[in-house]
């Protein structure tokens, strides 16, 4: 299969995966026969996965149409609560206040695991003095009420120029999990360039040496010729840098996240091709994750989501 680049996503993007005839269409025993269709949206950074399933359902399922949507985790929460979707990606676990909406709205629902993501901080190619950044260094860096300007500012021999920052928008789920791990839920800095695009991220990055910027692994794997990635002190002392071992085995942390999307329990209920693409999601996560940069998660969590998601039925 061929992967999509992901510097397809945007802001704006709504991308439709017309799950026409495409390839070998025959169908197998559990799929046979869906026709319907599923509303998906959410995350840019659990993007790539749902649209390598989808890509691969549409084998299966020729005659079944998946809309996968890219609004961001907060985006797509807003639509999920708003009774527009029958799954919602997230790159952070659900707040409590979107919890509350969605009994509010009288809608049950239920999170699934998807893979592991580790959040990279990267600078441009060019940057030969940072070696490595400190979990309080970066905290100094992106935080609005601090006195960091340049690079000599957060480390003595480092350059007396002007940082240039680049960040996901507010919208994202990995500006959430940022903002709570390294700002402790502060005010990110005001002269931040903000974008839901992480390509934009990257163009940033990559126009100037002093730049700074982060987001997903899966996109610093896809941009690794673009970008530099910045090895993090973990809360140990240790000097890491994200990888799937580190990611995997914790030593990247806190930086470490897990991905996830959520059902409307009466979409699985009620919307076959909704429960079959789920079904086929968590049946086709691991490989998707490895596949699009991410990492997979033990095959008993998936196991267990697949018991889960039968449950509901």
């Amino acid at each position: 299969m061929k992967m999509s680049g992901l510097a397809k996503i945007g802001a704006s993007l709504s991308m439709v995966l017309l799950l026409a005839a495409c390839g070998n269409t025959s169908t197998d025993e559990t799929t046979e026969g869906i026709t319907g269709s599923v509303q998906v949206d959410g995350s840019s950074t659990v993007f790539p996965i749902m649209e390598g399933v989808a890509e691969e359902f549409s084998i299966v399922n020729p005659e079944a149409r998946a809309t996968i949507g890219v609004s961001g985790t907060g985006g797509g929460m807003e639509k999920f609560i708003a009774g527009e979707t029958d799954i919602t990606n997230a790159s952070r676990p659900m707040k409590k206040e979107e919890a509350a909406l969605l009994a509010d709205a009288g809608i049950e629902y239920t999170e699934f695991q998807i893979a592991l993501d580790g959040l990279s901080v990267v600078v441009n190619p060019e940057n030969d003095w940072v070696d490595y950044l400190t979990l309080d260094e970066l905290k100094s860096i992106w935080l609005e009420e601090s006195d960091v300007e340049t690079w000599a500012d957060v480390r003595e021999g480092w350059p007396d120029e002007k940082i240039l920052l680049f960040s996901p928008g507010a919208d994202s789920g990995t500006y959430d999990y940022f903002d709570e791990i390294i700002l402790d839920g502060e005010q990110i800095n005001k002269e931040a360039s903000l974008s839901e695009d992480d390509n934009v991220l990257v163009q940033g990055t990559k126009g100037s040496e002093n730049a700074l910027s982060y987001f997903g692994y899966a996109y610093y794997v896809e941009n690794k010729d673009t970008v530099k990635i910045v090895p993090i002190e973990n809360n140990n002392g240790e000097v890491i840098t994200p990888s799937d071992e580190t990611v995997q085995d914790g030593t990247y942390e806190p930086l470490s996240r897990p991905l996830f999307f959520y059902v409307n329990n009466e979409s699985i209920v009620e919307n076959d091709t909704a429960y079959e693409f789920a079904k086929y999601t968590l049946e086709m996560a691991g490989e998707m994750a490895t596949e699009v940069g991410y990492v997979a998660l033990d095959d008993s969590i998936y196991t267990e989501g697949l018991e889960t998601l039968e449950s509901l039925r």
